[in-house]
């Protein structure tokens, strides 16, 4: 098309990658409408309406759209209840709000699925000291690692459940390991295992899994999820934000740790940010079917060049986070210019890894996106050290992703660093 000036080993390449996708790319489709007609009647079903985007401030009492959408969330995900508020400011702090609503002094939260992501370590008090962590607090954390093959450990998580954990805590995106990420079935098969042998609360950090499957973890068993709205469920056009949804006495707990005791959802003016929430949710399913085309294409592409991707280019996916392993830290930083520079948004900007709060190592980010931080939109980070893995997600519609990702090759190609 000429707008951008690719070298004929990129374009061939891409062509050849796009065309070995195509499948891929039709059974996305089909999940995609499936998700969005679920979406567009819960909708219906709440009969929205334009007042429902007006602003309130204050105490934010009988917010009308503000509850209404609460039981859309709750709807499409099969929950009991939700709570949806831009006041979280982040995945990890509506993370933080349910594990503190639910957790008490002398609990066990028990991860089983190893280690967590790096930044939900200082909420836990696996880092820091004196910070107000759920150690600080007298909650205790065990954990049951993953098996040889990266996979939950059954029989393992059955023996550690007699330690009778007051939370079982599964995180379903794989954060910045090279493990497979869990679908819901796998998920489903945990809490049956421990609903049928411990009273615990099953809790999954649904961060990147939003509307990848046609169903969520509530509906196969867990008793409570949470996620970011500059995530999947926020579109691309939630500006903030975060959501909790289940058990209705659990996001009960939940909400009063949002706000206080007492008063929980009855609290929390909208702001005037209603309709952005609404519309983002909206168009949700549609910007994670273009999510994982690109990641697809990338995973395609970048198998051709003889890298190491998970998930395979052919695999179905449980999130919308494509690993690439580069092998070297000047592969890594290429690529990450790469995506910057194919970005819509600050593509004049060279990332540099630099420290990053809530990470062991130094960090690159590429995020030229509308939203800081969107995870929805086309981005790619990694942690420098080996086997220096990076972990591209996003991408709010496909031709724009695809075409970073190609900017993403074309920079090592030109740096000579591609077979």
């Amino acid at each position: 098309m000429g707008f951008f000036n690719f070298s004929e080993t990129i374009n061939s390449a891409s062509a050849k990658a796009e065309a070995r996708a195509k499948e891929s790319f039709a059974a996305i489709d089909e999940i995609g409408e499936y998700n969005q007609q679920k979406v567009l009647a819960a909708f219906i079903n709440n009969g929205v309406t334009e007042p429902d985007f007006g602003a309130t401030t204050g105490y934010g009492y009988g917010d009308r759209g503000r509850d209404k959408l609460e039981v859309i969330y709750a709807e499409v995900f099969g929950a009991e209840d939700a709570i949806v508020r831009h006041s979280f400011v982040s995945g990890t702090h509506t993370l933080a709000v349910a594990l503190f609503g639910i957790l008490r002094p002398g609990d066990i939260m028990l991860s089983v699925t190893g280690t967590p992501y790096d930044t939900i370590h200082g909420v836990i008090g696996l880092s820091g000291e004196g910070m107000g962590s759920l150690k600080d607090f007298g909650i205790e954390y065990k954990q049951v690692e993953l098996n040889s093959e990266g996979r939950p450990d059954l029989q393992a998580i059955k023996e550690a459940l007699e330690m009778k954990p007051r939370m079982v805590y599964i995180q379903r995106s794989k954060g910045y390991t090279l493990r497979p990420s869990l679908s819901v079935a796998e998920i489903g098969e945990i809490a049956a295992l421990v609903h049928e042998n411990s009273d615990a609360v099953v809790m999954v950090d649904n961060c990147y899994g939003e509307f990848v499957e046609k169903t969520e973890p509530t509906q196969a068993g867990a008793d409570i999820i949470a996620g970011s709205l500059i995530k999947n469920p926020g579109g691309g056009i939630a500006r903030t934000g975060g959501y909790i949804a289940g058990r209705k006495d659990l996001v009960e707990l939940c909400s009063y740790r949002a706000t206080t005791p007492g008063l929980g959802k009855e609290v929390g003016c909208t702001n005037g940010v209603n309709r952005d929430m609404y519309m983002g949710f909206f168009n949700a399913p549609t910007a994670v079917a273009a999510a994982l085309k690109s990641a697809v294409f990338a995973a395609a592409l970048f198998e051709d060049f003889g890298f190491s991707v998970s998930p395979a280019s052919d695999e179905n996916r449980h999130d919308i986070i494509q690993t690439v392993c580069l092998g070297s830290s000047e592969r890594l930083c290429e690529f990450c210019k790469g995506i910057q520079a194919g970005s819509p948004v600050d593509s004049f900007v060279v990332p540099e890894p630099a420290p990053m709060p809530g990470y062991d190592s130094k960090v690159i980010m590429a995020a030229g996106t509308f939203i800081m931080g969107a995870s929805i939109e086309l981005s790619a980070d990694a942690p420098l050290r080996e086997p220096y893995a990076v972990w591209m997600q996003g991408g709010l519609n496909y031709p724009t992703g695809k075409t970073a990702v190609m900017f993403a090759a074309e920079n090592l190609y030109k740096a000579g660093l591609l077979e």
